[in-house]
């Protein structure tokens, strides 16, 4: 069987009667070459155990089972059990787990089922849950690795060069713990049923450290996200609502920093972050 084949597609389905959900954002891959361009993206090798994310019928999984010492699948969908128990039998080193990776403790998951593997991330995402998912996978240190196939508007902004319009409080978070690339488009009409937009497939490689030092994270984000709050005001308006304080004290941190008063939370970097984080930390 072809799980890449529209006609292999439709009968595998039909006889598992099984229907699309639009709110799990289900799009499958018909052309063979982007899975298997995806799982070389990804690196794995016989060292590796893969966690993936929503297999879909499992044309992905199947490329990184050839690869991988193994691949753990995790499926919300209970109706695509039985048909990946078919598509995935002649792959003995894959293991499809049932449930919401929302809900699961991957670093528990990755020490019981990668034991003595080098655990890594490969997926086909959800348009609906790539944010949430794609934090969950940053606060897993276990995963060296994080390749993914997303929407390409969000995948062009998570890979923005810092100090960039394209760039947003997400992508500095992403960009902190990881190293970023956009790699290769996919067109819709690679996927049933075709989406609205393109995709793309980015891979994260997790830093041996943070970008830039900071003396406390909790607050840093905090003065990230609150530089992105208002986005079409100025740095010191947005962070005067996000912090509750005074614009007088964050124009002064501001100016201490060397950044013009009518900058922009997207015009920082990470490092312009950090020292701007500081300066308000003595505010």
């Amino acid at each position: 069987m072809n799980l890449c084949d529209y006609n292999d597609i439709r009968e595998l389905l039909g006889r598992h009667g099984f229907h699309f959900s639009k709110s799990m954002g289900q799009n499958f891959l018909i052309d063979p070459q982007v899975p298997r361009d995806i799982a070389a993206a990804s690196q794995a090798d016989e060292g590796c155990g893969v966690l993936e994310i929503g297999p879909g019928i499992g044309p992905l999984t199947a490329e990184l089972a050839r690869r991988a010492g193994k691949v753990v699948s995790v499926e919300l969908d209970k109706s695509l059990l039985p048909v990946l128990a078919e598509t995935m039998a002649p792959y003995p080193n894959v293991e499809i787990v049932p449930g919401d990776v929302m809900k699961l403790d991957l670093n528990a998951l990755a020490a019981e089922k990668f034991q003595g593997l080098r655990p890594i991330v490969c997926a086909n995402l959800p348009y609906n849950i790539t944010t949430p998912v794609l934090t969950k996978l940053v606060e897993t240190p276990c995963f060296e690795t994080v390749t993914v196939l997303i929407q390409r508007e969000v995948a062009r902004r998570l890979c923005a060069p810092q100090g960039s319009s394209d760039g947003g409080s997400f992508s500095l978070f992403l960009q902190y713990y990881m190293d970023t690339e956009l790699l290769f488009d996919v067109p819709p009409e690679k996927f049933l049923p075709a989406p609205k937009v393109t995709s793309s497939v980015i891979r994260c490689v997790r830093r041996q450290r943070p970008a830039v030092e900071v003396a406390d994270e909790a607050w840093f984000f905090k003065v990230v996200r609150g530089a992105f709050l208002l986005r079409r005001k100025t740095l010191s308006n947005s962070l005067a609502s996000a912090l509750g304080m005074g614009k007088e004290p964050i124009q002064a941190a501001i100016a201490a920093c060397g950044f013009p008063p009518s900058v922009r939370g997207e015009q920082l970097t990470l490092a312009d972050f950090a020292r701007l984080a500081e300066a308000l930390r003595g505010q």
